[in-house]
């Protein structure tokens, strides 16, 4: 890897094995704030553009682009699809008190409040466990401030129960293959967090949580996403890459995307891999250029997870 695509990342960070993803499909000619990849059981991807409410599908092997539906006003950041096919979507809204979860029908119909705006919460990002359950995240509060969360929420919806309070704007969750592990990117306080789940998938035992990495510069971690043994995947919001990370939490690989090293393509927001493949896809805009809404492929560590949505 040379000097000049190794720009802007940290010297500590410029001796891990790199390489640049490859064009995969053009979002728009547009900067569009791109979020939430997510493959239904037939093979087709779902994601949504944040400011504009668009929720996309992307027919799959033909690229036929759609949009299923707008959610105007709403600030869609995440989209998550339950095991009945309905897709669940974090909506930010004003970005500081009114944020909701609804769920609707592939085809945008019939949607549902699953978590009301009146609650208080700025739901970023989801993650379903086996039992239809989910973990959210509370994308609120700055370092002085920490007054975000992670959340979970029973198959039946009849309660929202704190699993780790105090926290800086988190923003993606990953729960591990074995559901043991919750995987937490703290956005404004740049740190990810190693968090152990008790069998009822809200406690956390003695000494069960860490701080495995902190990352640097001033904008921080994005969206996270797990494989099938367990590897880590965050992108680096306006940094144009993704950190790859064993089970265990040691950076091992780092994804670059094109032109990033010129100021190209640094918003990317979301990784997630192809079911039944190692093809890693990520999500990224070229906010303050000329080059659109992209998605991006390169080679992740694993296969993907096949998650409470395929079982």
């Amino acid at each position: 890897m040379s000097v000049k695509e190794l720009a802007g990342i940290p010297d500590h960070e410029r001796t891990v094995p790199a390489e640049v993803a490859e064009p995969w499909f053009q979002v728009s000619e547009q900067p569009k704030q791109l979020e939430g990849l997510c493959f239904d059981r037939a093979g087709d991807l779902y994601f949504v553009d944040v400011f504009e409410g668009n929720v996309y599908k992307l027919a799959l092997p033909s690229k036929d682009l759609s949009i299923v539906t707008t959610l105007t006003g709403q600030n869609p950041s995440a989209l998550k699809i339950h095991k009945d096919g309905r897709l669940f979507l974090c909506c930010l809204a004003n970005m500081r008190d009114n944020g909701s979860i609804i769920a609707m029908d592939p085809d945008g119909s019939h949607q549902e409040t699953i978590i009301a705006a009146d609650k208080g919460f700025v739901p970023d990002d989801m993650v379903f466990d086996s039992d239809g359950g989910f973990y959210f995240s509370d994308f609120t509060g700055p370092v002085f401030d920490p007054t975000g969360g992670i959340y979970h929420v029973p198959a039946d919806l009849s309660e929202i129960t704190p699993v780790v309070p105090h926290l800086a704007t988190p923003n993606g969750l990953a729960l591990s293959p074995d559901e043991h592990k919750l995987w937490v990117t703290e956005m404004a306080a740049n740190r990810l967090h190693w968090i152990q789940l008790e069998d009822d998938r809200v406690s956390i035992p003695p000494y069960g949580a860490s701080v495995p990495f902190t990352f640097s510069g001033l904008e921080g971690p994005d969206s996270c996403s797990v494989d099938a043994d367990g590897n880590l995947y965050v992108a680096m919001y306006e940094q144009g890459r993704v950190l790859c990370f064993s089970a265990e939490g040691v950076l091992v690989k780092q994804i670059l995307l094109p032109d990033r090293e010129t100021g190209h393509n640094l918003r990317s927001t979301h990784p997630m891999l192809i079911p039944g493949t190692s093809t890693l896809l990520i999500c990224t805009n070229d906010f303050d250029g000329d080059q659109g809404s992209w998605i991006f492929a390169a080679e992740g560590l694993g296969q993907a997870h096949n998650s409470f949505q395929f079982a």
